[in-house]
């Protein structure tokens, strides 16, 4: 199902832990899971939980270097939450201009 994947973008990205590991991979490149546990008052496996479903959701991708995990932005699933975002923000902005214009043809009425 096409919504799933939208569904799972959405779900990982409500919580403002993963948001933040999302800001730290795009802003500093690729990450072990315990630079991105650092800023964040947890444990490893409390962090790990929070990369998994970064991962299942396709934000995130996972390689093995040595003994270390990196984690990378995949920005591809993103592209299916703008597009939504993008349609529902169309559908908006013209409710809102068709409103907009029906107050102003009432206004000049007596």
């Amino acid at each position: 199902m096409v919504n799933s994947r939208l569904d799972a973008v959405f779900a990982a990205l409500a919580d403002p832990t993963r948001r933040a590991m999302v800001a730290a991979v795009a802003g500093g490149g690729p990450q072990t899971a315990g630079a991105l546990a650092a800023p964040h008052a947890m444990s490893l496996p409390a962090a790990s939980k929070h990369l998994s479903v970064l991962t299942r959701a396709g934000l995130l991708t996972r390689e093995r270097q040595g003994r270390h995990q990196l984690f990378s932005l995949n920005a591809e699933p993103f592209d299916d939450a703008v597009s939504w975002l993008e349609q529902h923000r169309r559908f908006w902005n013209d409710r809102l201009d068709a409103l907009d214009a029906y107050l102003a043809i009432t206004e000049e009425k007596p």
